[in-house]
C-alpha cells in the first residue's frame, strides 16, 4: 500500500471511529466551535469553516517539515469538511450548533 493510501485509510478510522465517540458527531463537535469562534470573532462561521481553518493549521505546522499526524489530521478535516459543505449546500440549511449541551445530554 502507498503512503497516501495509509493516510487517508489512517484518516477514515479516526473520523470514522473513536473521534466521534470521544467529540460527538461533525456537527455537533465543529458546530458548536463555529457557535464559539463566531461570537470571538463577531463574524459568522459554520461547521465547515471550522474544517478548513483547521486543515490551514495543520498545513501551517507542516511548513516547519513534514509530520505525519499533521497530514493524517488534515486530510480527515478536509473530508468532513467537504460533507458539512455538501449538507449545507443540499438543505440550504447552516445548523445551528448544540453548544449548550454536552454529548450524552
Amino acid at each position: 500500500m502507498n503512503a497516501r493510501t495509509e493516510v487517508l485509510n489512517e484518516a477514515s478510522t479516526l473520523i470514522n471511529g473513536q473521534r466521534e465517540s470521544d467529540y460527538g458527531t461533525p456537527e455537533q463537535s465543529f458546530g458548536c466551535i463555529a457557535a464559539m469562534w463566531s461570537a470571538y470573532l463577531g463574524k459568522p462561521m459554520t461547521a465547515s469553516d471550522v474544517c478548513n481553518m483547521m486543515t490551514l493549521l495543520k498545513v501551517a505546522r507542516l511548513r516547519n517539515g513534514p509530520h505525519r499526524d499533521s497530514n493524517v489530521d488534515g486530510a480527515g478535516y478536509m473530508a468532513l469538511g467537504a460533507e458539512l459543505s455538501e449538507e449545507q449546500n443540499e438543505t440550504g440549511n447552516f445548523r445551528k450548533p448544540l453548544c449548550g449541551q454536552r454529548r450524552g445530554q
